[in-house]
This record gives structure tokens, sequence and C-alpha cells, in this order.
């Protein structure tokens, strides 16, 4: 808590303008006394936002695309106004230790200056509809603003050994974590996850987020080799997820490290598992939590 933005925190207990104000002054603070710029977010270009940071900054902000990139993959996009609900539903949630927090501040003006100039250029070109110009000020009709994370791909090229494997363990904690708090992420990409300067792993991007009670779980496990028949989930309503398929999905690219992930969570490549925990909140149960290491638990003392 006391490293954390203080924007963040007068928002956090129900300040929201005192916030956004902390928040505007954090930020051209950071700026001043680094004489940095905002430029793009460190990590691969989002389909849905534009993610931008300064490089010393203790934020990261993003705005979103008026039409997502081709590299987009969910069939009818349903609009920035959809987006921006998601980014607020999970401000609002129980986000289970494992959802990066975000605040959704609207109508802020910051001066032309403070950006780099292939950002600004990027931003009034395909986010035209939420980021304008006016004189020498740049006007935002809403800002998502985030803590600022390492994207899990960047740290894993960069990371010792042993931190590497404690963030890919912790990367499964949290796919768990967010399926015990009902969110199901269908973007399975180690490229919306970052970590922490403790190592614990977030989900950060959450404009593919879904209700996980509504998911279908499916296989091809079943399904011979060479069997060209397409499958009858195909042709199914709603989300499917087929979770042989998630560690194919995550895209670590280190293979040692992807063994690592199947013997610490090779419950997650199953239909059993995912079943299990949809009938348990269907029921009202509440699965277990992996919040902190196991180091850190408190132990039953037994005589």
């Amino acid at each position: 808590m006391p490293e954390r933005p203080l924007g963040l925190q007068y928002t956090s207990i129900g300040f929201n303008h005192i916030g956004k104000v902390a928040v505007l002054s954090e930020l051209k603070g950071e700026l001043t006394a680094t004489a940095e710029v905002f430029e793009t977010a460190v990590g691969y270009p989002g389909t849905v936002t534009i993610g931008f940071a300064a490089p010393s900054s203790s934020y990261n902000l993003k705005v979103i695309r008026d039409k997502p990139t081709e590299q987009y993959k969910w069939g009818d996009y349903e609009g920035r106004a959809a987006v921006l609900r998601k980014y607020g539903g999970v401000h609002e949630i129980n986000r289970a230790g494992s959802m990066l927090d975000n605040v959704i501040y609207f109508n802020l003006k910051l001066e032309k200056e403070l950006f780099e100039a292939s950002l600004l250029e990027e931003m009034l070109r395909e986010a035209s509809e939420s980021v304008s110009l006016e004189d020498d000020s740049i006007i935002f009709k809403y800002l998502i603003v985030q803590r600022k994370l390492v994207p899990l791909p960047v740290f894993l090229k960069s990371a010792s050994r042993e931190d590497a494997e404690t963030a890919v363990v912790n990367l499964g904690y949290c796919i768990k974590n967010n399926m015990a708090a009902n969110i199901y992420n269908k973007d399975l990409d180690a490229r919306n996850y970052g970590v922490s300067r403790f190592l614990k792993v977030f989900l950060f991007d959450y404009d593919a987020l879904e209700q996980f009670t509504d998911v279908k779980i499916r296989s091809n496990t079943d399904r011979i080799d060479g069997e060209e028949d397409i499958p009858d989930w195909y042709f199914e309503d709603g989300v499917v997820f087929l979770p042989e398929e998630i560690e194919v999905g995550l895209g670590i690219e280190n293979r040692s490290l992807r063994r690592l992930f199947r013997a610490a969570h090779g419950d997650l490549l199953t239909t059993e598992y995912w079943e299990r925990i949809q009938r348990d909140l269907k029921a009202g149960k509440v699965p277990r939590l992996h919040v902190y290491p196991e180091e850190r638990r408190l132990k039953r003392e037994t005589n």
C-alpha cells in the first residue's frame, strides 16, 4: 500500500474526482522530474486498445480504438461502449487478487508536448472518437488508468531462471483464481498478463472477458486422428473453450517453461477440472483461491 500510486488510493476508497486530480498531478510530476514523454506501452500492440506510458511512470494508460486491428479474432466487434463496460465492471467486482484494478476517468486534458509524435499520431488516427486535438492540448473523452506491470512475455525474456519459473507457476494460479471468481478470459494469451515486482501475475486486458458459468467446455480429445468431419461444438452459439488447447494458446516460447506449467497446472488441460469449477459456482460454492505464496500462508498449529 505505501508504494501504490496516490491517485489509485483515493479512487479505491471512493474519492473518484480527487483521485483523477491526483493521477494527473502524479503523471505531470513524473514527466517533469524525468524529462520523459508518453510513449507506446512496452509489449505487443493491443488489438482493441492503445496502451501508453512514460518509461519511469507508475501508471499505464489506455484508450480504445475506433475499430480493432486485423488481428482481432472474436467475430463482430461490439464497440467502444461495450469495452468500457467490461473495464468498468472489473473495478466493481471481487478480482480474487489476480486481476489488475483499473479506473476510468472522463474528460481529461493533457498538453500535446507530453506525447511522443508517433503515439499522438496513432491515437488521433485510430482512436479519433475518443481523442482529439485542441490547440496545444489533447482532449480525452475518457482514460483507462492502471498500475504498470511488465507484460509476461517481456518479463520472461530477461528474468532469471528462478524468477521465470515462479512467474509461470503464478500464471496458472492467476487463471484459476479468475475462474473461481466466475471470470473467463477467452483470449488466454500470455501477452494479456503482467508480472508485479513480487512476481505475482495479473490479468490486465479485459476486452475478451466472459462469465465463466456461461462458457461451454468442449474437447477434441475423443476424436480419431485424421478425422475430417467438423466437430459438433463448432456450430454451437456462445463461447466455446477447449482446455487441451490452453498450453498452445498461452504462447510461452520456452519449452522447459511449458513443461513446468504442465507439471504444476496439468489440471487446466482437462475438461474435468473446468467443469467441476463450473458446477461449484452454479451451486453457490466458492472454489479455493491461491492468493499468497505457500511460504507466506498462515499455518495451523497441531499438537
